[in-house]
C-alpha cells in the first residue's frame, strides 16, 4: 500500500474570458458625467446619432447607478442642484432638451431618444419617472421656454406610456399651484398629450392612478371650481379637458348624493325629509330629474340585504318597493323618467340572476303604486327596452301588456260613447 500522500488535481488548459458585464470601467459621478456629455458634445444636435451613443454607451457606463444623472444632463444639459439650478463645478453640454427649439415636433424627435432608451435598458424606466417627478418640483427654477419644452416631452411620454400619469401629483405642490406653475404647465402637457392620444385615452391613463378626480388640485383652492377649471382650460383650446373634468365633478357628486341617500334609508329619516334634501341636491348640482331617478333606484336597491333564493328574493323585492314606492314617485314626473326607471329595473333584474323572474311583478307593483303609466310601459315594451334579458322580460311582460292595451281601447270606446 502506497502510503505517499496524492497530489491534489490541477485545473489547466484554456483560460476562461471575463464576461462582459465584470469587463465595465467603474466610473464616479464626475466621470460617468463627463464621458455623456463628451458624447453628446460630439453628436450634436443630430438626435439619430445622439439615440446610438446612448445605446452603445449603456454596455460600457453604469446606467443604473446614475441614472438620475443620465437624465439630468439629456434635460438641463448638466447635473441639476436642489431648486433646478445647474451645478457650477460640473460639466456641462449645450446639446439638451433645454436648449432645443420649442416645437412639438422637435419634442417628439426627443421623446424618441428617451423611447428608445428605456427599451434598450428597461430598468431606467423607473428612474425616468423619477426624474420626472423631481424636475416638475424644480419648475420654478427654470425659464417659461425650458418649463414649455419639458411638459410638452412629458405630454409626449405619457401618450407613449413611457411614464405613468401618477408623476402629475409632483404638479400638486403648494407653491407650484400658489403662483399658476402648475395649471400653464398642464395646458401644455394636455395639449401634447391629447395631439398623440385623444381625450379617451387621456382619461383612461388619468383613472387608472386615480388622478381622474385630482385635476382641480391645479388650481388653489380658492380658485378650485368647475366653472374657473373649465373657463381656464377652455379659454387655453382644450375644451375636452374642462368637459372631461365637468363630468368627473358631476360622477363625484352622484357617488356622494347616492352614498348619503343610503345613510338617510339605513337611518328610517322619513320620505318628506329625504325628498326635500334630494330636491335641493338637484338645484345646486343640476342633476335632472332622469339621472336622479337612477341614482334613487340604485340608493333603494342597495339598502337592503337580498335574500340569495330566487323563490324568497321577489317578495323581498315586492315588500321592499311598496314601502318606497312613494320616494320612487317623486323623482317620475315625467315620461322619460318613467322609461328611465324602467330600463334601471331592467338592467338590475338581468345583472342580478336571483331577480330575473321578479322583473314582472315589480313593474306591476310599480303601476299599481302611479310610480309607472301605462304609457311608459308600452313605450318601453314596444321599443324603448335594452337587449339585456329582452326576451325573458318582453315574454314576462305579454299578458300585462295585452290587459293594458284592451284596458285602454275600452277606455277610448267608452270615450266615444260618451261623446
Amino acid at each position: 500500500m502506497n502510503n505517499q500522500k496524492q497530489q491534489k488535481p490541477t485545473l489547466t488548459g484554456q483560460r476562461f474570458k471575463t464576461r462582459k458585464r465584470d469587463e465595465k470601467e467603474r466610473f464616479d459621478p464626475t466621470q460617468f458625467q463627463e464621458t455623456i456629455v463628451q458624447g453628446l458634445n460630439q453628436t450634436g444636435t443630430d438626435l439619430e446619432a445622439v439615440a446610438k451613443f446612448l445605446d452603445a454607451s449603456g454596455a460600457k457606463l453604469d446606467y443604473r447607478r446614475y441614472a438620475d444623472t443620465l437624465f439630468d444632463i439629456l434635460v438641463a444639459g448638466g447635473m441639476l442642484a436642489p431648486g433646478g439650478t445647474l451645478s457650477d463645478d460640473m460639466t456641462r453640454t449645450e446639446f439638451c432638451l433645454f436648449t432645443a427649439q420649442e416645437d412639438l415636433a422637435t419634442m417628439q424627435a426627443y421623446a424618441q431618444v428617451f423611447n428608445k432608451l428605456i427599451r434598450r435598458y428597461k430598468y431606467l424606466e423607473k428612474g425616468l419617472e423619477e426624474e420626472i417627478k423631481k424636475l416638475l418640483l424644480f419648475l420654478k427654477g427654470f425659464t417659461e421656454s425650458e418649463r414649455n419644452k419639458l411638459a410638452m416631452l412629458t405630454g409626449i411620454l405619457l401618450a407613449n406610456g413611457n411614464i405613468s400619469a401618477s408623476i402629475l401629483s409632483s404638479l400638486f405642490n403648494e407653491n407650484l399651484v400658489k403662483e399658476g406653475v402648475s395649471a400653464a404647465f398642464a395646458v401644455k402637457l394636455f395639449k401634447a398629450w391629447i395631439n398623440e392620444r385623444d381625450i379617451n385615452s387621456v382619461a383612461a391613463s388619468l383613472r387608472k392612478v386615480c388622478m381622474d378626480n385630482r385635476l382641480m388640485e391645479l388650481f388653489p383652492a380658492n380658485k378650485r371650481s368647475c366653472e374657473h377649471f373649465s373657463k381656464y382650460f377652455t379659454d387655453a383650446g382644450l375644451k375636452e379637458l374642462s368637459d372631461f373634468a365637468r363630468n368627473q365633478q358631476s360622477i363625484g357628486a352622484r357617488k356622494e348624493l347616492q352614498k348619503e341617500l343610503q345613510e338617510q334609508m339605513s337611518r328610517g329619516d322619513p320620505f318628506k325629509d329625504i325628498i326635500t334634501y334630494v330636491r335641493e341636491e338637484m338645484k345646486k348640482t343640476s342633476i335632472s330629474e332622469q339621472a336622479m331617478i337612477g341614482i334613487v333606484w340604485t340608493s333603494v336597491m342597495s339598502s337592503v340585504e337580498w335574500n340569495k333564493k330566487e323563490e324568497l328574493v321577489t317578495e323581498q323585492a315586492i315588500k321592499h318597493l311598496k314601502q318606497y314606492s312613494p320616494l320612487l314617485n317623486a323623482f317620475t314626473s315625467q315620461g322619460l323618467s318613467e322609461l328611465t326607471l324602467l330600463l334601471k329595473i331592467q338592467e338590475y333584474c338581468y345583472d342580478n340572476i336571483h331577480f330575473m323572474k321578479a322583473f314582472q311583478k315589480i313593474v306591476v307593483l310599480l303601476y299599481k303604486a302611479d310610480v309607472l303609466s301605462e304609457e311608459a310601459i308600452l313605450k318601453w315594451y314596444t321599443e324603448a327596452h335594452v337587449a339585456k334579458g329582452k326576451s325573458v322580460f318582453l315574454e314576462q311582460m305579454k299578458k300585462f301588456v295585452e290587459w293594458l292595451k284592451n284596458a285602454e281601447e275600452e277606455s277610448e270606446s267608452e270615450q266615444e260613447d260618451e261623446d
